[in-house]
């Protein structure tokens, strides 16, 4: 499609409001202008655009605009793996985003020998895409190894380990400075070194992987802990007598929260009770998937350890659930109906708050001018219909 073109008649939610009836104006990778249609008239006697470069929505009526999907913590799907350590695994992922609406994502590493995370990162670091119409690649999201054995999950606790600035550092060289988050146990950073350094070179702290009670994280967090990566698992929990990790991330003002809400990581009960104690604005909403996503049910690699996956829900032999099979629209889709907030709301917590955490919210995160033209057609029940990544046309439903 020209590069200079014109989407119109279409219904636009963004996370603050929603626009029926406007029309987008788009140059090359970015949004000119968004408007309604009643300045259509005026407006399109300003410009020169061809006719066969304006797409026209006005007989669609089940369809909306809405700002590309940020997917800050996510480690596979079609097959690769961020910890592959190859180009091809990240343009892979890039390549297969775009039909479940993200247009942009933070790689995640996991806890593995230190020169396999390096390797990663470095892939991270160096990695320009290929083709235009793929989701961008922002950065990494580094989780671990500095957990604790306790609520390890599906991290190899062979490979844990305590916070180590200097390691940090390597990684951070090796990645280009692409880091964007660094996951973390308040007890493994007992000193705050780690913790305290990220918030001064404006890397997001995020408490994960920890038995800390609540008094620890409550400390952390007026040292540079900021976030709760996949909230309630993975942390001590809401303990009536002990308020853990998950009980502090929700009731600290100065923490967000990302969950997984796929139906099986969180209880839709739990699910609204995070979304009303926390409201959309300090709410993220992740896939944490792996390699199995968009693959049939079967057996996959996760860092070493075999994963099956069953219907929605990979484990690991032990039964341990290890990371999601989740496509973020379907993220989008169960919010609304696990929490009853609304499809602004949800846009907010896909689209705005990971774009803000992964420090893009000047170029990501909603419909408007100024911004990368990073949108998605879907309807209500969250089917994708297409996608487009700056501009470009990256997925379209097929009839």
């Amino acid at each position: 499609m020209s590069r200079d073109w014109i989407i119109k008649n279409v219904r636009i939610v963004n996370p603050d409001q929603e626009l029926s009836e406007s029309f987008i104006h788009i140059k090359q990778d970015k949004i000119v202008k968004t408007a309604p249609m009643a300045d259509w008239e005026i407006y399109k006697n300003e410009i020169t655009v061809e006719k066969d470069k304006v797409l026209d929505f006005s007989k669609d009526k089940n369809t909306f605009l809405v700002p590309g999907f940020v997917d800050v913590h996510i480690h596979g799907a079609n097959g690769s793996d961020v910890m592959d350590g190859t180009e091809t695994a990240l343009q892979t992922m890039a390549s297969f985003l775009p039909s479940e609406g993200t247009t942009s994502f933070l790689a995640t590493t996991m806890t593995q020998h230190p020169d396999k995370i390096r390797q990663a990162l470095e892939q991270v670091g160096s990695y320009k895409a290929k083709e235009q119409a793929e989701a961008e690649c922002l950065g990494a999201h580094v989780e671990g190894p500095f957990f604790t054995k306790e609520k390890a999950g599906a991290q190899p606790v062979e490979h844990l380990r305590q916070a180590d600035v200097s390691l940090f550092k390597e990684w951070q060289k090796a990645a280009s400075g692409k880091i964007k988050i660094v996951s973390l146990a308040p007890e493994q950073d007992p000193e705050f070194l780690l913790t305290s350094y990220l918030k001064e070179t404006g890397v997001a702290a995020s408490a994960a992987h920890s038995n800390a009670e609540a008094d620890l994280v409550r400390t952390a967090q007026k040292q540079g802990i900021s976030h709760a990566t996949h909230l309630y698992n993975g942390m001590s929990g809401l303990n009536h007598r002990e308020p853990g990790l998950a009980a502090e991330a929700l009731l600290n003002s100065g923490m967000t929260i990302e969950m997984i809400v796929d139906g099986v990581h969180i209880h839709p009960d739990m699910v609204n009770l995070a979304y009303r104690l926390k409201g959309a604005a300090a709410t993220l909403l992740i896939t944490d998937s792996l390699r199995a996503k968009g693959l049939p049910d079967g057996k996959y690699d996760l860092g070493g350890q075999e994963v099956t996956v069953k219907g929605n829900k990979p484990y690991l032999e032990d039964g341990t659930i290890a990371g999601s099979v989740l496509p973020m629209n379907e993220a989008v889709k169960n919010m609304t109906a696990f929490s009853g907030c609304s499809l602004q709301e949800a846009v907010w917590m896909a689209s705005w708050n990971p774009a803000s955490l992964a420090g893009v919210i000047d170029r990501k995160g909603s419909i408007e001018a100024g911004k990368d033209a990073d949108f998605v057609l879907m309807d209500k029940e969250g089917t994708v219909y297409k996608t487009w990544c700056r501009g470009n046309l990256a997925f379209q439903r097929g009839e």
